[in-house]
């Protein structure tokens, strides 16, 4: 969750595209790391809720993208 929050980071207010990240965290872009990387963006999705500048947002067909 950690690694992503940084790899999110580093790609803040741009998207990050998915299968590059799941390769550079997982290894790997099969159906469960994608899974994985679902989980964990709801979580972070979650915990960064409290702060309404911030906001994680799917950019469907190529990633995510944190806007702050």
């Amino acid at each position: 969750e950690t690694r992503l929050l940084e790899l999110l980071l580093q790609y803040k207010n741009q998207v990050l595209e998915r299968k590059p990240a799941l390769m550079q965290l997982w290894g790997d872009d099969n159906f469960f790391t994608t899974r994985n990387m679902d989980v964990y963006i709801t979580k972070l999705r979650k915990k960064l809720s409290e702060d309404a500048s911030v906001e994680i947002v799917n950019v469907r067909g190529f990633g995510y993208k944190l806007i702050c």
